[in-house]
This record gives C-alpha cells, structure tokens and sequence, in this order.
C-alpha cells in the first residue's frame, strides 16, 4: 500500500524549490535551518558549507533529499497560499462571508469561521475560479485545518 502524498509533496518538484527557494529569499534564519536539515542528513557536507551555497542550489538539494518536516511543508503551503498566491484563500474566504485582508484571516477570529453552507458555497466559488490549483490549496485546507472550516472534506468530495 503507497503513502499517501502530503499537500506540499504532491507539488511538482519544481514548484517546491521555487517554494524553498522563497522561503531562504523572504525569511531570515531559513537558508541556515534548511542547511543543517541537509546536513544532518548526510552526504559529507557541513551545514556552514551548505549555507553558502546559492539559494535555488540549496533548495534543489533540501527537496531532493526530502529535508523538510511536516511543520517546514506547513510553512510552506501557507507561503504559497498566504503571501505568494493569496487569490486562492480571498475566492474561499470572500465566498464563505469571512472577514479577511487581502486573504489574511484577522487573529481575534476563533474558529470555525463559517458556517458548513457557506464553506460549501466556497468550494464551488475556488473551483470555479481556479480549478486543479484551487483543488490543491481546498485540499490543503482538509488536511491541515479541516476543525476551522466544517464540511470541507464532505464539499470537496462531492465537487465535480
């Protein structure tokens, strides 16, 4: 029996060091924790070595090697859906009648933010917009925030 692919692993391995990538450019401290995630890995080189090398380099070898821990793919996805792609999370949240600025949910909103109807009505609003792309970011939603939006996965499945 295969593994199910997480979210971040079911990217095309392009699309996720162009993600890691981002990640060293916009986050400091990232390119050095990425390093010694590769390091301690093995292969020979050290993590300073690593953290000289050029960013897309280092991500090439950080994907290649399967570095990066379940909260790393996490921090990932929401780069891509929060702050590189937000129009996936505005077409939900807009859709679902939940407050947002520019696809960034305010923190005093507690979860669940909507209520199952209205996360229907978001299903159908991002796959309409945004097809296979909007499947990936709902599904990713299913799996790491499923308790904030109810009926999610049942929407999902029944979406054409």
């Amino acid at each position: 029996m295969s593994k199910t692919a997480t979210p971040y692993r079911a990217l095309p391995v392009e699309r996720r060091v162009s993600l890691v990538t981002r990640a060293m450019q916009r986050h400091k401290g990232t390119r050095q924790l990425y390093a010694q995630r590769i390091a301690a890995k093995g292969g020979g080189f050290r993590a300073a070595t690593l953290a000289a090398w050029p960013p897309e380099k280092l991500a090439r070898e950080f994907v290649r090697l399967n570095a990066q821990a379940g909260h790393d793919e996490l921090e990932l996805l929401q780069l891509l859906y929060v702050e590189l792609e937000p129009e996936y999370q505005v077409t939900f949240l807009e859709a679902c009648g939940v407050a947002h600025e520019h696809g960034v949910i305010p923190e005093a909103l507690e979860p669940p933010y909507a209520a199952a109807e209205a996360v229907a009505t978001g299903v159908a609003a991002v796959l309409a917009a945004h097809g296979d792309a909007g499947r990936h970011y709902l599904q990713t939603l299913v799996v790491y925030n499923l308790a904030a939006w109810p009926g999610l996965d049942a929407a999902l499945a029944a979406a054409p």
